[in-house]
């Protein structure tokens, strides 16, 4: 399949074909480095302490459009 042919599906279809495609790829495989894993978790131990920012979607693209 290639991906112009996606276009004969509507959205529906295609987000079922997009969890199919996640769901069918191995989760065991994938290594995290430790730089990366004490990232995660300081922003889980954030949350914890509820001392993290919330963003709406309009929150962060006015934000973007701002930088831009």
């Amino acid at each position: 399949m290639k991906i112009k042919d996606l276009e004969k599906f509507s959205d529906a279809e295609k987000i079922a074909l997009a969890e199919e495609l996640w769901d069918s790829v191995s989760k065991k495989g994938i290594e995290l480095t430790d730089v990366v894993k004490k990232e995660l978790d300081h922003r889980l131990q954030q949350v914890a302490e509820e001392k993290t920012e919330y963003y709406t979607w309009s929150e962060v693209k006015s934000h973007l459009k701002k930088m831009r």
